[in-house]
């Protein structure tokens, strides 16, 4: 049943303090005759209660309803909230779990603020959401610190995602709502206010990195209290010694039939695809990203209030700081992000120099080697340290960057930039420059695995239709693009006349001319046009092919010994998938999916009988530190480890996966990376070169099954 309940609410009940400090909206514990509350579907039970402070709090049962909410509004015009800056309101979740409460600020002219905010069990806090939009990203990172926190001896709960536009002359009124109960809900509501300023906001941030870049609010087993402590932990041999039984590369040896090139190699023996060391024994890739010491850097100019004891900019220290700037219009990861250019400071190679002193970075190399050795790893992965490869303790693969002054495409999906146009001489010749300097002092080296080239391309655009984004930006794209003009030329070639396009794609199309013109509105496939979805898949195949075409032929005429790993799918399309496939030795792709089947399609590359590497993959929890959990979550230490072993072991299961490569070596910085503010436990050591000692005993047992099978 639908209730509607109109009530009056006073302020008697708030304290004088209180009242003194803070301009008053309403209190949900008592009537007042000048705010006007409608109650949805909402039920107020009960007498009015006092939480251990003393302030009065009265229960709301939300109902299993839509959206049940309670609305508070002026009973005459609007408030006028342009001195303040925060909204805050007393709640207390009645019930044994969390809950979630939405809350919409409205304006007189249809505009409005939104936050959802999770309301723990327990205590009676104060709720606070920023009157502006407001996000981690626009604090410099993905995810804000955990919530609620101790602000002043008081828990405070802020609402660290607020979105929209309010003209804060002309509030009309807030709602409060539980969005589609499955069952009723009961939160305990007492005053609420408007203050002015972002106090809270500030201090949510405010201290929550110590000086060896972890989170000060909380503690887990690895944490680091002092230089003493950092060396003691930090000095502590790996469990465990390198796997006996191998081939010099780390090859098993009782596997038998297999090719010696004295180059790694891919062959398929009983159906099943192998990775092949130069000495002629299987492999399979057990490998960790970005293995560097410059993992650790977070910018800190304009947000030093973030960071408890930082070091000076000088003397000793000076070697930790540095500048940069991150700020790319054309990149979606980019976009939102505050605090993206100027100083930093890089905690991980900082706690290096703490651990071993001037020689920090070559006791680092020999510790690190030593530990993935120990942990089962058999590989180094991208963007790693080239001196670890140089040590020809691991194989280890290359990354080929082709940058360039050469035309793009748009997907519509962009998170790390648009397309390169292949079509471009100019991208062509980026090619050769990026494949010459990747290959100069490898080319000879037996222990390079192979080469990917680029990471992660938008091949595909986003929702539906997303499939033929590529192709639709073609056609969008200004009138002199390389890859337009190829796409012209081939729908001229199959249509002669733009009439039949016309009939074909069921658009008007008076001349070729009207094609090509910047912005275009290609047309979106539909059944009653089927040449459209033929056209465009025939096109997206086309430029796969030239990408992949134009890769390959520069790394076999520089390196004809070593594998082209691909392009590290993250999304794709079936044709860009079957061009790498046609290209490449092995295809790549970068899986944040609980089973490595679940992120790309393997029955297509059963029937394509091509190799697959993982290059990426992780699990993330929120235990250690840093706020993120990662692409794919879990809910703590102890499964991260238990979902490594699942993957791992669904990959070898897999004839035609042939490596997995975890991201990455080092959790990110509390308070984000440099290149977008990704700030995730998904390391295997932290920010202060401890390992996560449950988590690295877990890989290392699922490591080393894979060995014993």
């Amino acid at each position: 049943m639908n209730r509607r309940l109109s009530i009056w609410l006073c302020l008697c009940c708030l304290g004088a303090c209180h009242a003194a400090s803070l301009p008053v909206v309403a209190d949900l514990a008592s009537p007042d005759p000048i705010v006007h509350v409608a109650l949805n579907q909402v039920q107020r039970t009960g007498a009015i209660e006092h939480a251990s402070d003393g302030v009065a709090q009265q229960r709301y049962a939300f109902q299993s309803a839509a959206h049940p909410q309670i609305v508070l509004a002026p009973t005459h015009g609007t408030w006028d909230w342009s001195k303040q800056g925060e909204l805050h309101l007393r709640v207390q979740n009645a019930m044994a779990w969390a809950a979630t409460l939405t809350v919409d600020i409205d304006d007189a002219t249809g505009q409005h603020l939104q936050a959802t905010v999770g309301v723990p069990a327990g205590p009676a806090q104060t709720l606070v959401m920023p009157l502006r939009a407001e996000s981690p990203r626009g604090e410099g990172m993905q995810v804000g610190p955990p919530m609620p926190f101790d602000d002043h001896g008081q828990p405070t709960l802020l609402a660290t995602a607020v979105q929209g536009v309010l003209d804060l002359h002309k509030v009309s009124a807030i709602r409060l709502g539980v969005p589609a109960p499955q069952a009723a809900q009961t939160l305990l509501f007492g005053r609420l206010d408007a203050a002015p300023g972002e106090a809270t906001l500030h201090d949510a941030y405010a201290g929550i990195v110590d000086r060896y870049g972890q989170f000060t609010r909380s503690q887990w087993l690895e944490k680091i209290d002092s230089d003493a402590a950092l060396r003691a932990a930090g000095k502590a041999r790996a469990t465990g010694a390198p796997i006996s039984g191998l081939d010099a590369y780390g090859g098993c040896l009782d596997i038998h039939g297999l090719n010696k090139t004295g180059w790694f190699h891919t062959q398929k023996t009983a159906s099943r695809w192998q990775l092949v060391t130069p000495d002629g024994h299987a492999f399979f890739s057990l490998g960790v990203n970005a293995v560097i010491t410059d993992g650790g850097r977070s910018y800190v100019e304009g947000r030093e209030f973030m960071f408890k004891d930082l070091p000076p900019a000088s003397g000793e220290w000076a070697a930790f700081y540095g500048s940069g700037d991150n700020r790319n219009k054309d990149q979606g990861a980019s976009q939102g992000i505050g605090y993206n250019h100027g100083r930093w400071f890089d905690f991980y190679a900082a706690n290096l120099y703490r651990l071993d002193g001037r020689n920090w970075l070559d006791a680092w190399r020999t510790r690190t080697l030593d530990r993935l050795q120990a942990w089962g790893f058999n590989t180094i992965g991208n963007w790693s340290d080239d001196a670890l490869g140089r040590a020809h303790r691991l194989p280890y693969t290359r990354s080929i960057n082709i940058d360039g002054d050469y035309a793009n495409v748009s997907s519509g999906y962009d998170y790390w930039g648009r397309m390169p146009d292949p079509f471009d001489p100019r991208f062509v010749q980026a090619t050769e420059a990026a494949v010459t300097m990747a290959s100069a002092d490898m080319r000879d080296d037996p222990y390079l695995l192979g080469y990917f080239a680029d990471n992660e391309l938008a091949w595909a655009g986003s929702g539906a239709q997303g499939r033929w984004g590529l192709a639709v930006g073609t056609l969008a794209g200004d009138a002199k693009s390389p890859a337009k003009q190829a796409f012209i030329a081939m729908l001229r070639k199959k249509y002669v006349a733009p009439e039949t396009l016309s009939a074909a794609w069921g658009i008007a199309l008076g001349s070729w001319d009207a094609l090509n013109v910047t912005g275009f509105v290609a047309p979106a496939p539909n059944e009653a046009h089927p040449a459209i979805t033929a056209d465009y898949s025939a096109w997206l195949r086309r430029y796969a092919d030239t990408y992949f075409r134009t890769v390959a032929e520069a790394i076999r005429r520089h390196d004809p010994h070593h594998l082209f790993l691909g392009g590290r799918f993250a999304v794709n399309t079936p044709e860009a998938v079957a061009a790498c496939a046609q290209y490449c030795d092995v295809v790549s792709f970068n899986v944040y999916a609980d089973l490595p089947q679940h992120g790309f399609d393997a029955a297509a590359m059963h029937v394509l009988d091509k190799p697959v590497l993982i290059g990426e993959f992780h699990f993330g929890s929120d235990d250690r530190g840093p706020f993120g959990k990662g692409v794919v979550s879990v809910w703590n230490e102890r499964q991260r480890g238990e979902a490594y072993a699942r993957f791992v072991r669904a990959a070898v299961g897999d004839p035609v996966i042939v490596g997995v490569h975890w991201f990455d070596y080092v959790d990110q910085p509390v308070t984000g990376r440099l290149l977008d503010g990704e700030n995730s436990h998904i390391g295997l050591v932290g920010i202060t070169d401890i390992p996560f000692s449950s988590f690295v005993e877990a890989v290392r047992e699922a490591n080393l099954h894979i060995f014993a099978q």
